[in-house]
């Protein structure tokens, strides 16, 4: 093996490392409230992560508990689908957020082509 090989190894493996330690971990319960166009929105998420794949569920207080769906990580980046009913309307939240620290995530979630809604959960400790 050339010398040129076995750097270029190592630098795969630092960098492999580099983006595992980066990597968001949302895992356990965060909180939310926000202001929508039906009120004030209160919300419990309980995140679970294995590998690249977000599972749990969210819990509002005008649409109840739901599982998450679709969910996922990238790097900081974190995606789910909130699939709840409200007036036994079915409802279908797509949440993209990023994770500013180990107790923050900013999240913008949408609902059809409703105007999309800023919300920042914090971690419960």
């Amino acid at each position: 093996m050339t010398l040129q090989r076995v750097a270029l190894g190592v630098a795969a493996l630092v960098l492999v490392s580099l983006a595992v330690v980066r990597a968001a971990d949302p895992s356990g319960r965060w909180a939310a409230t926000f202001t929508t166009d039906i009120g004030e929105q209160q919300y419990t998420y309980e995140f679970a992560v294995n590998g690249t794949t977000l599972t749990g569920t969210a819990k509002g207080n005008l649409t109840g508990e739901s599982p998450i769906a679709e969910g996922k990580i990238d790097g900081d980046t974190i995606t789910f689908v909130e699939n709840a009913s409200f007036m036994e309307m079915p409802l279908r939240f797509v949440y993209s957020g990023t994770m500013k620290s180990a107790d923050e995530i900013e999240f913008t979630r949408t609902l059809m082509d409703f105007a999309p809604e800023k919300l920042v959960a914090k971690r419960v400790k």
